[in-house]
């Protein structure tokens, strides 16, 4: 039997429904797995998306033409039979569940795998889904990267700004405008102080509430004084390091939160005064529970080190190859000059 998923110049391509998933260039019909930019271009004559991203899609692209599903509705399309299944990534994030001539396939796009006490509140989470073969991303497909219970992380964070508010000091904490950013605010202890976000996150954090999401209030920086501007959490993107806009905040402590931020070269990188380690990507081991639940005896390894898991993948007896695609993750964002948008929020 043919594959359902095949790559093309365009993208990733399903040859029975004459549709493409998260296509770079454009094309007549895309399904985008969500809203960061490296998955949702502009440019494609027809969008389908998960209704929960509907509000970040339009705030980010524009004018498109959308449709949207609710989680788990099904639509036939040209004989397929489609449906959208929540990835925990980011709001509206979701895999693509295909279904043709008795075969499923399953694209995930982005996702992150929480543990019993590690949920991310900003979106639905990851739901494993049935399939014959399974499309993996592999940002953090690597044995070293084991997160640490979010609380803990959040702790941290909480301690390094009241610390910095007691000493009269703002505290800068860079992450990327969508998604990181709005995790950020719902996790963290806005009884510390006040908080001021970028311009580039107040437009996405107005999408989670409209959304249902629910996070503290915020503040432009032009609302607040200077001695309650020595008492903030800074919520910006990682292009601001080093920029006009952050020298308002006088003697600042900065530091950033991804991922990377467990290798001490990307800190180093960074060159911030702290690094937290907090990711919406699953990490190995959630990588291997996501594989593992979906039952599929075929997987396809995406973005991120992929002969590392196609190698683990074929250790376990199945059957694994990889998809050469042109999504960034989070490795470019850590190393990006200062002043450059993030592409990848």
């Amino acid at each position: 039997m043919a594959d359902l998923i095949v790559q093309r110049p365009e993208g990733l391509y399903c040859p029975p429904g004459d549709f493409y998933i998260d296509p770079w260039l454009p094309v007549e019909r895309a399904v985008i797995t969500h809203a960061h930019g490296d998955h949702a271009r502009v440019g494609h004559g027809h969008y389908l998306a998960a209704a929960k991203s509907e509000g970040v899609l339009r705030s980010r692209l524009g004018q498109i033409t959308l449709q949207t599903l609710a989680y788990g509705e099904q639509i036939d399309h040209h004989g397929v039979r489609l449906s959208l299944h929540p990835a925990g990534h980011v709001l509206g994030s979701a895999q693509v569940r295909i279904e043709h001539g008795g075969e499923v396939w399953v694209a995930s796009g982005d996702y992150f795998v929480s543990g019993a006490d590690d949920a991310n509140t900003t979106c639905e989470p990851f739901e494993p889904v049935r399939c014959h073969c399974f499309i993996t991303e592999s940002t953090f497909g690597l044995p070293i990267y084991r997160w640490q219970p979010q609380r803990e992380v959040f702790d941290d964070i909480n301690a390094w700004w009241r610390g910095n508010a007691q000493a009269g000091r703002a505290s800068l904490l860079m992450g990327y405008s969508f998604g990181k950013a709005q995790r950020i605010l719902s996790g963290v202890d806005a009884s510390i102080g006040p908080i001021v976000v970028h311009g580039a996150v107040e437009p996405l954090n107005q999408a989670y509430r409209e959304a249902g999401v629910s996070m503290p209030i915020t503040h432009n920086v032009n609302e607040l004084d200077k001695a309650a501007l020595a008492r903030a959490l800074v919520v910006a993107p990682p292009s601001v390091q080093g920029s006009a806009w952050s020298k308002r905040f006088g003697d600042y402590s900065d530091a950033f939160a991804s991922g990377w931020m467990q290798l001490r070269g990307a800190r180093r990188r960074r060159a911030v005064d702290r690094g937290f380690v907090l990711s919406d990507h699953a990490d190995w081991p959630g990588l291997q529970r996501a594989i593992t639940a979906t039952g599929a005896q075929r997987v396809i390894v995406t973005h991120g080190y992929e002969a590392i898991m196609v190698r683990w993948l074929e250790e376990q007896g199945l059957q694994a190859g990889a998809f050469k695609t042109e999504y960034d993750d989070e490795r470019a964002d850590v190393q990006k000059p200062a002043g450059e948008v993030e592409s990848n929020e």
